[in-house]
This record gives C-alpha cells, structure tokens and sequence, in this order.
C-alpha cells in the first residue's frame, strides 16, 4: 500500500473529542499543581468510591502535573477521557449506549483498511537515541502516574494501544497492556493474561519459535477513541483491529510507518513508544494494582528498550483508572459486554424471555456475576437454558449467574439478596457446575495455584414461582409527593435507590384492595370498616386467607 499526502479524516481526534466532552459538561480540567505519584489516580478515584452516581462521573484534565520531588512536566494529563461513564463511552463512539452494540458488531463484519500517510501529527517531534538517555529525559519526561500509589514500584503506563505484528501473517495487533517504567529508555510490558494468551504475546511467542532476539512493538499512548477502543475491546484474536476503528469510523484510519521500528501506527497519535521486546530475558516487574481488584505481585515480564518517541507538539498522556471496579476500564467492557451476552442469549440461542444481561460491575472486575433478567412467566426450562448460556459464553465470565425478575434492580445489590431469600429453594434452584478455568484474578498470582487448579461455577434461579404481594413501600405517586415536601424543607440531597417506592403491575394484588387503600388515603377508612364488618364468619382459625373476588 502506497503512502498518501492527503491526510483527511472522518473521525475526532482525542483533542476533539475533549472538547465534545467539555460541551456536553462531562470534563474537568484542575488547573492546580498536582503530585502525578500522590495524588492524581487518588483524585479521580474518589468519584468511583465517593458515592458519585455513575451519570456524575466525568474525565479530568490536569494541565499542571508534577512529580514526588517537584519536578513539573509540560505535557497534560487525561484520565476517565473515554469512559468515566456511559455518556463519555457514547460521545466516543458517537452513538448513543443502546446502539453501540450493533455499531461493534458492522464494525466488525465491515472492516475499512487504513490510508498510509506520509506525515503524521504524531511524528512532530522525534526523540531518538542520546535525547532518549538520562533522568529527566526520554520515558523520565513523560508525566505518567502512579496508579495505586502506596503498592505500584513504579509508574506505569495504562492506556495504552500496544501494537504488534504476526510475523507470519503480518496482521498487527492492537492490545492493551500494562507497562512499567524501568530506565528513560526501558520498560517493562506485561501481555500474557488472557487466556490462551493475547494476541501481542502469541506474536512474542511466533518470534521466540523463529529465533528473533527481538520483537518490534509500538506503545501508544493517547489516540483518536474510535482507534483507543481496540485495545481493551478483546476482539478475536488475528482481527486487524485497525480495520475494525476504520469501521467503527466509517472512514479509513490513517496510519504510518514508525521511525524505528517497521510497524504501522495511527497518524493522530498523541505519543508513541518505539522499541523491541526481548525475547530471550525477561525482567521482574510489579507490584502494580491490577483490574482484577487486588495487587498483581512481582513477576518476570518482557522488557523493551525503547528506539524512540514520537510525539505531538501538544500531545496529552492518556491513563486509565482501572483496579478496584467500578473505573473507567470496567464502563468500557460493560458497555460492549453486556449488549453481547444479550445478543448470544436471544438471538443466537433464542431465548425470547430473556430480557436484559448485566455484568455485576463493584468489585468483582464484571466477570465473575452475571444477572439474567427474564420476563415474568418464563419456563424453567428457559430460565435454565439462559443460566448454562450465559456461564459458558465467554471463558472469563459467568463464575456466578443468577437469573431474576423484571421488577429486581440488577444493580442493586440488596435487591439481589433479597431476591436470593425469598424466590429460591437451594435444593431445587440451585446448580454447582465443575471444570472452570480461574480466569483473570488473584489466584493467578499464585503460579503452582493457576497451572494445577480449577474452580467452578455456582447457577441460581431467583425468579418468583408464584405470584406474590407488592413490596411493601408507598406507592410511586406519594413517594414523588413527600419528595417535593422534602425537597422545600432544605433537607439533604436525596440519591433514590431502586426499589423507592412500591407497584402492584404483576403481583397478587385485587381492585378491591386498591379501591380500599385510596380510601384509606383518603381518610375514608371507616368506610373499608362498615365494609369488612359484613363480610363477618364463624367457625374459621385466626390468619384464615380472605380474598374479596372469593366472596361467594
């Protein structure tokens, strides 16, 4: 493919995409001096831990970034940029949440090749050789946080696009990886979590079959988002994920050559990290807060010098907030997740009552709770179905999937358990399937642990059996009322939580009764007394079941 002048794109550029994000009220710029290695992760992590609703949550801009002893960098720092919630995620892929599914999905079966250009944005400044040695200069002037400050040894790049090639094939790959600062002119890049191994490590291991020393690799380090969701989207493996941006774009994505490295990479670029991984030495890296939720321990990784780095003139670092979930590598997995499973269940299994699929995000990394919701009068043998669906759809997902009603909150965790206690019989809705991979979490740390072990997978059927009362909470139109009471009272700010207030759609509940509790409302109730005193009996036990359409 020839190299082209023109360079013109159908697609946002991160700068553009900020301001999009600035319009629509959903980025914070802190224009205040900020410790990138006390302070910065901290400071954005508080609206993942500080009770923030999701839809509050917004991406922060730090314009005036310095370090541990001091030392202020030039370039800014973004973080929760593309998906410190739904909203942001929406914005990035310019469609709204409930289409994003099917835009991956023609992205994917419509692939658009890239435009090779000539001159990039994220060539404008080179940094090779020399200017790549010493403290203050090459990976040393890049201002890149720490994450879980008080655990990580070290900063460590997170929103990253690490490109690779199979040498085989020379289909590139796009991974997310995590890398560890080393050296001005080293790192330490860790890409063999996935199970079976990812894309970048299988090209690593081709290299290691054929003898390389060395595999070339591109980092990079803030892109246009259309290219950004790649990496962390988990897209089969030997799909060009360049191909599948230019379908989500509609536009072929321009690319071009590397400096030192023979790799094509995207042409809007913000920065970008050359260099070769070894394939002979490996080199301890960690501890570093890992997306499972817990501290990933030190182990041998793959070190990279670095040939060069290219930059914009006013590039910005990009980094995520990942570990502990809820953050902003969880919203964007969930967001493409979720409509997945949905998919599989009701369209590739056909399960029709199958009505909605969440992946429980706090804490547990989405990949170990999955909650089905399912119509009201779905057949056990359907429920079940969607149960053994959903556990095996994807390797790490679906350690625990519990299937529960439309009136159920699925984020909600009190709902859940109180769906648990009331709607399911362990010894009848209730299975323990064996034979699961660990998948991505702690256990995995434990070497000896993840190549000889195997855990196993937990079904439950929450579902109602039988019809059942409203939940004994106001109705919605009195809660809305002593809302408003509230709310002119000057009292705290109120954060509803799902179930607010009580409905009797779908319940065992009579008109009689609702014509009595408005009346009670009312202050009629004397009214339900004469009604009640000539529906007397004899001879029946006190708690003996009235219904008034039973009457006869």
């Amino acid at each position: 493919m020839r190299a082209v002048t023109d360079a013109r794109r159908g697609y946002p550029d991160l700068h553009e995409h900020l301001e999009a994000l600035k319009q629509q009220g959903l980025l914070l710029t802190i224009d205040r001096p900020i410790d990138k290695d006390a302070e910065l992760h901290p400071l954005v992590r508080w609206q993942y831990v500080g009770g923030i609703e999701e839809h509050e949550r917004k991406a922060f801009l730090f314009t005036n970034v310095i370090d541990g002893r001091g030392r202020k960098y030039k370039f800014p720092v973004v973080v929760g940029a593309l998906a410190a919630n739904r909203q942001v995620y929406s914005i990035g892929m310019r469609a709204p949440v409930e289409q994003i599914q099917a835009k991956w999905d023609h992205a994917i079966a419509n692939p658009i090749p890239p435009r090779i250009v000539e001159k990039a944005p994220c060539q404008e400044v080179v940094i090779e050789g020399a200017a790549l040695q010493g403290e203050g200069k090459g990976l040393d002037s890049l201002p890149i946080p720490i994450s879980t400050p008080g655990f990580d040894s070290a900063p460590t790049l997170t929103a990253t696009n690490v490109i690779t090639r199979d040498p085989e094939t020379g289909v590139q790959n796009h991974g997310t990886y995590r890398a560890g600062l080393k050296a001005p002119d080293r790192l330490v890049v860790r890409m063999a979590t996935r199970l079976g191994g990812a894309g970048g490590y299988r090209h690593y291991l081709k290299h290691q079959q054929r003898g390389d020393k060395t595999m070339p690799c591109a980092i990079v380090l803030g892109c246009p988002p259309c290219v950004a969701f790649m990496g962390p989207q988990k897209l089969p493996l030997d799909v060009d994920e360049i191909g599948v941006a230019g379908g989500l774009a509609g536009d072929p994505i321009n690319v071009v050559r590397a400096r030192t490295v023979d790799l094509l990479i995207p042409a809007e670029a913000e920065i970008v990290i050359e260099g070769l991984i070894d394939t002979e030495y490996l080199e301890p890296e960690g501890p570093f807060g890992e997306s499972h939720g817990h501290v990933a321990l030190e182990e041998f990784n793959m070190p990279m010098r670095v040939t060069a780095i290219t930059h914009r003139r006013n590039a910005i670092v990009a980094s995520y907030i990942s570990q502990v979930t809820p953050s902003e590598s969880s919203a964007m997995k969930r967001v493409a997740y979720e409509p997945l499973f949905l998919a599989h269940l009701r369209s590739t299994l056909g399960i029709r009552g199958v009505k909605r699929v969440t992946l429980h995000e706090r804490m547990t990394a989405l990949r170990r709770v999955v909650l089905i919701t399912v119509e009201k009068g779905t057949p056990r043998t359907e429920i079940w179905r969607a149960l053994y669906g959903a556990t095996s759809f994807k390797a790490d997902c679906g350690k625990i999937c519990i299937a529960i009603n439309e009136d159920i909150d699925p984020d909600n965790s009190d709902a859940i358990f109180w769906a648990l206690s009331f709607r399911m019989n362990p010894a009848k809705d209730l299975q323990v399937l064996p034979y699961r991979s660990l998948g991505h979490g702690p256990e995995r740390e434990q070497e000896d642990v993840y190549e000889q072990e195997e855990d196993s997978t937990l079904l439950m059927d929450a579902t109602m059996k039988q019809e059942l009362p409203p939940l004994a909470l106001p109705k919605q139109e009195y809660m809305e009322r002593a809302k408003k009471v509230w709310e002119e009272l000057g009292l705290p700010r109120l954060r509803p939580q799902s179930p607010w207030f009580g409905t009797p759609l779908g319940g065992d509940w009579l008109p009689q009764w609702d014509e009595a509790a408005k009346r009670a409302v009312e202050g009629r109730y004397l009214e339900s007394g004469r009604i009640s005193e000539k529906l007397r009996r004899k001879g029946l036990k006190p708690e003996t079941r009235f219904r008034p359409d039973e009457t006869d």
